[in-house]
């Protein structure tokens, strides 16, 4: 085992999940930023895994491996960021388990994030939401499950993830009707369901046996072989109505979709229907109100009807009617003068 393998692997077991009691989120997007590292070293510098070691990794390298993220990946600059933390994060452990060669981390963790401009929020209308939802047949049991779970992103507001990580259990059918929601940091939220997402819910569950003993814990969401849908195959099957709907209305539907727009859209229902952004903060799992009030700060429509409500004209209201022609003596004065 090469140096950078021995500390590698004791940084995500022993740091991350032993001392730091990461969430599985974080430690799943670490797992995937230093995957593609070792693609990068092994396509790009010509390091295999089994020869890598703490030497190969400098400041240079980590910058042309956040280049070749941004070129050959085609990722966002937010995702680069990503990448950039787990490796900074890394390296700060080093620190203490490699201090011969603390300037060199120090170095690596001396990389600047880079800054970008936040894009416009995109989301769904509620006729949209609709538009969409009607595309999904009723016919088969593949077609129902992809209902159920196309509603409960939409209904819950839950991350991708989240609802990639439910199972059984996490649904309480009895009333009131919630879903347990396991966000960042393993932070745990209740959800409030409605009737007609729980009758979708039941009957999906039926159809596929998932209310027999034993099966609590089983994915609640599922392929075809019985394994957990990933995200990439949430966002597949929400992208494969989508294109159904905007052949219906392509005002309505954009040409990209994503869960994450599903998210921004319940969360600007919720915002247009009067619901307290602090109550849109706990719905979401937001862990500051700063984020929270990206949806505020996005509906034009609520800002302009809210500023019409308290409007009050402090302007000299406009009259055609010009001031001499409002007095009668001197309009007599002046046609004397003819």
């Amino acid at each position: 085992m090469t140096d950078f393998a021995k500390h590698l692997e004791n940084f995500f077991i022993r740091y991350l999940i032993g001392e730091c009691n990461s969430s599985k989120h974080t430690i799943r997007a670490y797992r995937d930023s230093f995957t593609l590292l070792l693609i990068f070293m092994k396509n790009v510098k010509n390091i295999n895994a089994d020869n890598l070691e703490l030497k190969h990794l400098n400041k240079n390298a980590v910058l042309d491996f956040l280049k070749w993220l941004e070129v050959e990946h085609e990722n966002e600059i937010s995702t680069r960021n990503q990448r950039c933390a787990a490796i900074k994060s890394f390296c700060k452990y080093l620190q203490y388990e490699e201090p011969m060669r603390i300037s060199e981390w120090q170095n690596i963790r001396s990389i600047k994030l880079k800054k970008y401009t936040t894009e416009k929020l995109t989301y769904l209308s509620i006729d949209a939401i609709k538009l969409l939802l009607d595309q999904v047949p009723l016919d088969s049991r593949s077609s129902r499950r992809d209902l159920a779970l196309i509603a409960l992103l939409y209904d819950s507001g839950a991350r991708v993830q989240e609802i990639a990580d439910l199972t059984p259990d996490s649904i309480r059918f009895d009333n009131p009707s919630t879903v347990r929601l396991i966000g960042k940091g393993n932070k745990q939220r209740i959800i409030p369901l409605q009737k007609n997402q729980i009758d979708l819910l039941k009957r999906y569950i039926e159809d596929f046996g998932l209310n027999r003993f034993g099966k609590e814990k089983s994915p609640l969401f599922f392929n075809r072989v019985g394994e957990k849908l990933t995200t990439a195959g949430i966002t597949y099957i929400l992208k494969k109505y989508a294109t159904i709907a905007r052949l219906q209305n392509e005002n309505l539907i954009p040409a990209t979709i994503s869960p994450h727009i599903i998210r921004h859209s319940k969360a600007m229902h919720l915002l247009q229907g009067g619901v307290n952004i602090v109550y849109i903060r706990d719905f979401l799992g937001h862990k500051s109100i700063q984020t929270t009030e990206i949806y505020a700060r996005a509906d034009s429509k609520q800002k302009r009807e809210a500023l019409e409500s308290v409007y009050v004209n402090v302007l000299p209201e406009s009259n055609t009617e010009r001031s001499w022609e409002k007095n009668p003596k001197l309009k007599d004065f002046l046609k004397s003068l003819g």
